[in-house]
């Protein structure tokens, strides 16, 4: 009787779990959009007679003027611009932006987070290292890092080449991870560099669970 219900209290807390996220989310696009299209219609009414302002011209107003300024931050140099003003030019830096259908595309990967812990990531690119005129032996790779539960938004780390496994698993099941593992894969599966042997991925592979 208490597995039963031990059970039942795990589907509430999953239900939970999903409803707690939207309901947020549409609370404050509730709250942003009212507030939006009675601050777009004030703008508007400053030209446009009140007859004429129809529901929903504050928001299309909201719509065109963020559509205007991610052309003229993306396509002129106002991006560079805004990015060069201290701390506010954060918030204009230029590059790509990571999305969940960027990540599908991407090579999955973990990495040697600690000496006592793996984690999981996706692989940017691969950078040559130079010590000043010779070409060293360790590349690096640059593994994007991403945080729970957005994925969107994260972190790049600058990891040996040594230190990031490749997996052969998809990036949906690596996404279906990362979210608390509410579905996984049948396996984690670890693949080799391509100018890796076999010999030399079998010993590497030590420092990732597998001997």
């Amino acid at each position: 009787m208490k597995g039963l219900f031990r059970k039942q209290f795990t589907f509430i807390i999953y239900g939970l779990v999903f409803w707690l996220p939207v309901a947020l989310v549409a609370y404050i696009a509730v709250l942003i959009f009212g507030n939006v299209e009675n601050i777009g219609r004030m703008i508007l009414g400053i030209v446009v007679p009140d007859k004429y302002l129809y529901t929903g011209f504050g928001i299309i107003l909201f719509i065109l003027i963020v559509y205007i300024s991610g052309i003229l931050l993306k396509t002129t140099k106002l991006g560079k611009v805004l990015s060069k003003i201290p701390v506010i030019g954060l918030f204009f830096g230029q590059g790509e932006i990571i999305t969940i259908s960027k990540l599908s595309h991407m090579q999955p990967c973990i990495f040697l987070y600690s000496s006592t812990s793996i984690a999981y990531g996706w692989i940017l690119s691969e950078e040559k290292v130079t010590l000043g005129e010779d070409k060293a032996t360790f590349p690096i790779i640059n593994v994007y890092f991403p945080n729970v539960p957005t994925l969107v938004t994260g972190q790049v780390f600058a990891a040996r080449k040594q230190t990031v496994m490749k997996l052969a698993n998809t990036s949906s099941e690596v996404i279906n991870l990362m979210l608390y593992a509410f579905r996984s894969p049948a396996a984690i599966k670890y693949i080799p560099w391509e100018d890796e042997s076999p010999e030399e991925f079998k010993e590497r592979s030590k420092f990732f669970g597998l001997k």
